[in-house]
This record gives C-alpha cells, structure tokens and sequence, in this order.
C-alpha cells in the first residue's frame, strides 16, 4: 500500500514511471502539475470581461515567458518539484540550458537535440527506446529532473521549433535528490530496468507485491441482457483484467459493432450509479473496434485486451458487461483482486471511466461554438475533486469526399500543397485546475499532447509505446484514427475541480458533406463515495455516426434498457 511520501531517492522517482498504485493516493495541499509550451501567447483571460480573446490562436511553435540572454525562458517555477517529460517537434543545434535551485551554472548545457540523443556525459548514442521514444516524428524524454527550491530552463538561438515540459510540484516539506546532469551506476540501472519493464508492458501478468487472487469467469451474455463478471464483498483492489474473446475470428464490421455494443460497467461500494461506463472496445483503449496496441495501463490484440489500472474499494465491487446487441456473445475473463483492509481503502480514491461524445454538461454551449470567447474548446472531462487525471482515448472519425484535383504527391499532397485541408488535430490540450481562469495546461496541437508529430504530413503511421499510442489511423489518413495518452507519472491532481478540454477546430458537418466526430474515453481518480456527471449512452449514439452517409443504419435493442 503506497503512502504519500516527503523524501525520495532518484530511484524512487524513476518507479513513478511505472507504479499504478499511487494514482489511488489522495492529492495533498501543495501538489501540483502542469506543462510548460511554445503556445500562441496571443491567446489571454481579459479580468475585466471574463472572457477570452483569441482562444483559437495557432501560431504555436515559439512561445515563451521572457527573452533572457542570447535566448528565451521556456519553463520556470518553484520547487520541490519534478520535469517528468520532455518533447518537441523539431529540437535543433541551439543548446537547452536547465539551471536548478538559483545556480548560475546549468546542470545541462547541450544541443537541444543531444537532449533527446545523448544520455548523461557519455558518448555514444542514448538507449532509451521506452523512457525516451520518438514516436511517429515527436521527439520524448521521461527521464526525470528533480530540483528542490527552483527550475530555469532556457533555449537558445536556432533551438528549434515547439517545445512541452511537463512537470509535478510538490509540498515544500518534501525532499527531492540533488540532481547535477550526470547519472550515477544506482540511477542509470533504474532507468535500464524501467525501460526493460515499460518494453514488456502487457505482455505477462504484472508482478504483485500484495497478497491476490486470481480468478477466471467464462460468460456467456445473452442478446439485450448483462452477466456480472465480478461481484466481490468486503475491501480490496482490483488491479488487473484480462479479456478473451472469439471475435478476431469475425469481419471488422462485425468487431467494430460488437465492441460498441457489449458495455463493461463498474461500481464501487453499494453506489447507485457506475463509476465505470464505456463500450468495451473504447474501455480498452481503442477504436474501432480491434486495433492492436500495448500501453502501460491498457492494451489490445485480436485474442485479448487487458487493463492493469488499480481501482481500490471499501465495501464492494461489481463488474457486469451488458450486451445490447442482437446475438449471443462470449467472453473469457481474467481478474486480479488485491488484498486490503478497509481502514486502507477508505483513504484511497476511487477509479473513474467514462465514454461520451460532446457533452458540455452544464457549460455555457454558446460559448464553444464558433465566434464564441471559448472557441474550439471540445470538453474531455469535467470532473470535481479531489481527484487526479490519468489520461484519455480520443477516437476522431475525420472523413471527407475525395477532391476532384488530384494532388501532386502522396494521396492529398503535402504541406501547402494540399488538394483539401483536412487535417483535424491542430487542437491544443487546455487543463484548467481548481478553479484557475488560465490553464496551467496549454498545449501546441493534438498529437503533440499525444507525442508525436507533424502528423498532417504523410506518411500516417500507428504506433505504441507505453504512455502513448495511435493504434490505428487510415493510410491515406481519411475516416477513422484512434490515440491515447496516459498521465502516470505527470498525473495531474486536482483538489476542487478539473476541467480538460481539447481544441476542435473542425465542425461535426464541415465543408460540403465532410464530418469531424470525436469520442472519448476518459480514466481519472476522485473521493470515494462520490458521483461523476456522466450518463451510459444509448447504443444508437455509439453505432451509426461514423459513416458519411445521411441515412444511418438502424440496429436492434437500440435502447439501453436501464442505465447500468
């Protein structure tokens, strides 16, 4: 059972990369994260309207705090605190500069690109491929910089172009190692051992320290009925699940379909509503229907998927799997329960997951269309605290007729050259937390909040890694892509509120005939005993809606007969 702590050694840090079970832990006073980035700094709060002005400036790659020297501040703040990633879409020859607790001499000074090339003072290459991935163009770096009174990180000339420095605060009593740019024998064989264990993320059943059981449940669940998969009493965990099914023998039609019509639900300590509640596909990370990936948390292939998220309970827990569609569907599932006492759960926060498709809740709509002050805000999650945010599946069905021109190269041409403008995820990541008016998380486009990058260029690649993942996008890049971003490390806690947008620039009907769609799965912790705002959905606003045809297809049992 993990307690908050207020000393760590470097190789604690390093296992924040990996422990699940701390995203369960409370949020303390003090306690914070956010991200520092190259944002269109044209984009402001005016107090004295309450509103914003340029909310959907686009000009993202060379924002900054102040010019200082022959370069720019990109990041600054107070310690004790953690930077726990580090990206960019373009690092250049320019040297990033990092100054740690008021010292005038930098514990870093390199080519901003040998930052993401060169570990330490050695020579060779780094050879971090999990802690440090370039994933589809977008340069990575987990590899954590403590500092205990203060942070300066500063670019020079010709460093490049777009930047993320993703970092935690944490109270002033807690006491972070001393960190010099150079990596002693203990720290860098943590390093190698998390990379080991993040490149066999999914791949076995996760070690566990805790007392557990094991138990595996054969489900038969009938067409417009549900089967309980778990019904346990008392206090413990669930941390693993691990489900078989026979559909990878089936057309992708008919996976896509099942998928969004069998629905996993969860609840937690005799509550009357699901704090869990996702099509079983999307639950998964992944749409539609099977596209293979291995996160960290989540993961898929055509035989099973797994979840390793931890989700504590005091007095229950149950997990039923509805099926509202027309046949019979089996499943096989695996599910680990933790051992726990009940004075231990009751101070632990309960695990959340919600699927929806533009739901505004109760903000001001007119406000997020466009030509309002919060436009192209789409809202992930509105969510009350305390609580901690640990990431999300996006699923963009982007379609649009094909253009008479044909282009110059590859399928739509490239750059400027482009025979449509079709590229939906120029949208930034917005995370407002307790009731701040600016967020303390501004993003520079949607894929470089995934981690990759220049990704309306051809070619469209899919790939995973244990953070972040794009399963599938379509060659030519027209119809559906599927990504997911996963907070573990830089969770970002919250103790009022969390509100999570991501920019949609594109309209759900755009140009003549064309169609922008997003869904989203959505994983965060709040305080036991208490309920998110989100409803199940009606199978016919989960089938149908990607396709560009006006008339949608109609399916049996196409209402959800009660709400789980």
């Amino acid at each position: 059972m993990q307690h908050v702590q207020t000393s760590y050694t470097y190789r604690d840090l390093v296992e924040r990369l990996f422990n699940l079970e701390v995203l369960a832990v409370p949020p303390v006073a003090g306690e914070r994260s956010g991200s520092f980035s190259s944002f269109d700094r044209s984009s402001v709060y005016n107090e004295a309207t309450s509103r914003y002005e340029n909310w959907g400036a686009n000009d993202d790659g060379g924002g900054y705090i102040r010019e200082e020297d022959s370069g720019i501040v990109a990041c600054e703040l107070d310690g004790p605190g953690v930077i726990w990633r580090v990206w960019s879409a373009l690092p250049g020859e320019g040297h990033i500069r990092i100054y740690l607790d008021n010292s005038m001499e930098p514990v870093i000074d390199k080519p901003f690109r040998d930052y993401f090339e060169k570990f330490s003072d050695e020579g060779c290459p780094a050879n971090f491929p999990n802690i440090a991935p370039t994933l589809s163009r977008g340069r990575n770096s987990y590899i954590p910089i403590p500092f205990q009174k203060h942070c300066k990180v500063v670019l020079d000339k010709d460093w490049g172009s777009y930047y993320h420095f993703t970092y935690t605060q944490f109270p002033n009593e807690v006491q972070l190692p001393d960190f010099t740019g150079k990596f002693d024998k203990d720290s860098s064989i943590a390093l190698a051992e998390a990379d080991r264990l993040l490149q066999n993320r999914g791949r076995h059943r996760p070690h566990q320290h805790q007392p557990h059981n094991d138990r595996t449940v054969s489900l038969s669940i009938p067409a417009g009925g549900k089967s309980v998969a778990l019904d346990h009493a008392g206090a413990g965990a669930i941390s693993m699940i691990r489900i078989r099914t026979e559909l990878a023998h089936q057309t992708e039609d008919q996976q896509r379909i099942a998928l969004r019509q069998l629905v996993i639900s969860m609840k937690w300590d005799h509550e009357d509503k699901p704090s869990v509640w996702a099509p079983l596909g999307d639950f998964f990370g992944s749409a539609p229907g099977i596209k293979p990936y291995r996160a960290l948390p989540l993961g898929m292939d055509g035989n099973e998927f797994y979840c390793n998220w931890y989700m504590p309970f005091s007095e229950g827990a149950i997990i039923e799997i509805a099926n509202d569609g027309p046949e019979l569907q089996t499943l096989v599932i695996d599910i680990r329960t933790v051992s726990m006492m009940k004075e231990q759960a009751d101070k632990l926060l309960r695990f959340h997951a919600k699927w929806h498709r533009d739901a505004f809740l109760d903000l001001e709509k007119e406000r997020y269309v466009e030509g309002g002050d919060r436009w192209p805000d789409w809202p992930l999650l509105l969510a009350e605290g305390p609580g901690r945010f640990c990431g999300v599946h996006l699923h963009v069905y982007n379609a649009w007729k094909k253009p008479d021109q044909d282009a110059d190269t590859w399928w739509y041409g490239r750059e400027d050259r482009k025979t449509i403008d079709w590229w939906w995820g120029e949208g930034d990541e917005k995370f407002f937390i307790d009731g701040e008016t600016f967020p303390s998380t501004f993003g520079t486009g949607s894929e470089d909040y995934i981690g990759y990058a220049w990704a309306a260029e051809p070619p469209f690649p899919i790939f995973d890694s244990a953070f972040a993942c794009q399963p599938y996008v379509e060659i030519d890049g027209n119809g559906h892509t599927s990504v997911n971003r996963f907070h573990i490390c830089d969770n970002i806690p919250f103790i009022q509120s969390f509100e999570g947008f991501i920019e949609k620039y594109k309209a759900n009907d755009w140009e003549d005939g064309n169609r922008c769609l997003y869904a989203s799965t959505v994983y965060w912790y709040q305080a036991r005993g208490t309920i998110d705002r989100y409803v199940p959905i009606e199978l016919q606003k989960r089938i149908g809606y990607d396709t560009l045809n006006d008339e949608e297809p109609t399916y049996k049992n196409a209402k959800l007969e009660d709400s789980l």
